[in-house]
């Protein structure tokens, strides 16, 4: 059976609120809960219009009290920004308050422009240069393992409890797959930002798997899929990922476009080229049709899971596609 997670962005649709957006989020784990999906993550984004959390580990604890089963993690955490000593220590108190369900997701992009990553790192974003030490501290502040040396070795970790988090490198490129690798621990490669050569990622991250935080490779790939009732309503709502894809290629900081707004714009030579050359990294259709390529990518991958990304021009939408894809992969059977 393949295994279907989730991945929320927490997007802000034209015409809705951020609380809009927050409280669709709270509804969508909860609805990922009932279905049967195996993991919901939340993304760090900084000063976008479009998606509107910058803070997972908070949106986590919200989620952690009004879900059952399903395990929830960051998708992830912006490690350059942080220090991680304090995300240890906040992802350790997600475990105690939800044991044996959260996962630590990390990746180094600023998840917004440059002078935003500037303004959240108070004029010190490093720009992922030490993206490796970080995340290699965490498998060592997590497991007790730090050199003798280290700033933090002999620091008592709050709070202290038998379980840990399940430890994940982000990346939509080699060098975060090889980091996984090196470190042994489970990688997610996001396919939705980057759609051209995940697989030969995914295969060198398991052939130079190193047994480490974990015992074997694990990986999961991010895809972006919009799944509904009927080929037209499919050909809609790509409509307004069309306009998205326009809108970020001009650099354009606006909510996501409704699915009317979608259907009424016109788009130049120039336009066309940007969306014709975005539809890689999208998988829209009907279930059938969904399926058909999500189970190609995953064979692709030889992924262990696949993580769902779904932004669509309405939230009713967001919430069908979820449950059709849980009919169609028969998920909670």
């Amino acid at each position: 059976m393949t295994l279907l997670s989730v991945l929320d962005q927490t997007p802000v649709i034209d015409g809705h609120s951020v609380a809009d957006a927050i409280a669709a989020t709270v509804e969508l784990a909860q609805l990922a809960d009932d279905l049967g999906y195996t993991r919901y993550w939340c993304a760090e984004h900084h000063g976008l219009r479009g998606v509107s959390n910058p803070c997972p580990e908070v949106m986590l604890a919200r989620l952690g009290s009004v879900t059952q089963r399903i395990r929830l993690g960051s998708g992830g955490v912006m490690l350059p920004y942080y220090s991680p000593f304090k995300v240890a220590e906040q992802f350790m108190m997600l475990e105690a308050l939800f044991p044996n369900r959260i996962d630590l997701g990390v990746g180094r992009a600023p998840g917004g422009d440059m002078r935003t990553a500037q303004a959240v790192a108070a004029g010190d974003y490093n720009r992922g240069d030490i993206f490796p030490q970080q995340v290699a501290d965490l498998v060592g502040l997590m497991n007790g393992t730090l050199p003798a040396d280290h700033i933090a070795q002999g620091v008592l970790l709050q709070p202290q409890i038998d379980t840990r988090p399940q430890l994940w490198v982000l990346g939509s490129s080699e060098f975060g797959g090889l980091l996984a690798a090196q470190l042994g621990i489970r990688f997610a490669f996001a396919h939705f930002i980057n759609a051209h050569f995940g697989h030969q990622v995914a295969h060198d991250y398991r052939e130079r798997f190193k047994a480490g935080n974990e015992a074997q490779p694990y990986l999961a790939a991010a895809v972006f899929v919009i799944c509904a009732d009927t080929e037209q309503e499919a050909a809609d709502l790509e409509k307004a990922v069309d306009l998205r894809r326009v809108q970020m290629a001009y650099g354009l900081n606006a909510p996501i476009p409704t699915i009317e707004q979608g259907l009424a714009q016109e788009y130049g030579g120039r336009e066309q080229l940007v969306i014709d050359r975005e539809k890689p990294r999208s998988i829209i259709g009907t279930p059938e049709q969904v399926t058909e390529r999500m189970l190609a990518l995953q064979e692709q991958f030889q992924a262990d899971e696949l993580v769902v990304l779904t932004v669509a021009g309405s939230y009713r939408a967001r919430l069908r596609s979820y449950e059709l894809l849980a009919d169609a992969f028969q998920l909670g059977h």
